[in-house]
């Protein structure tokens, strides 16, 4: 048998999404307790509420994509210099573009 909140929250879920009725009484509810001026300050600062945790939420996500496509841009970079006989120990990404770089130009070089 479940006990305090968990049977609750368990009872309240059986009933289903909450419809128009429901809303309409909990926001005449709320009319009451917190009256007409002070209603639409807490809608406002719910919604900013809402905002702010969308915003943070996606902005989780995008760093952790950023992240994902720095790791990958510096294994390409380490890939196309292993390839073209570049040794990686040791190097940032920096310096082994400029090699890379440097070798490109080399070659452009004795080209023309």
């Amino acid at each position: 048998m479940l006990s305090g909140m968990a049977g609750l929250t368990l009872k309240l879920m059986q009933f289903g999404p909450i419809g128009w009725t429901e809303l309409l009484i909990i926001i005449v509810i709320a009319l009451l307790l917190f009256g007409p001026r002070r209603l639409p300050e807490l809608a406002r600062s719910m919604g900013e509420a809402i905002n702010e945790f969308r915003k943070a939420s996606s902005g989780v996500t995008s760093k952790e994509e950023k992240e994902e496509k720095t790791k990958k841009s510096s294994s390409e970079i380490r890939e196309l210099a292993l390839s073209l006989g570049i040794d990686v120990t040791g190097k940032t990404d920096e310096e082994l573009m400029e090699e890379i770089k440097a070798l490109a130009a080399k070659k452009k070089g004795s080209e023309e």
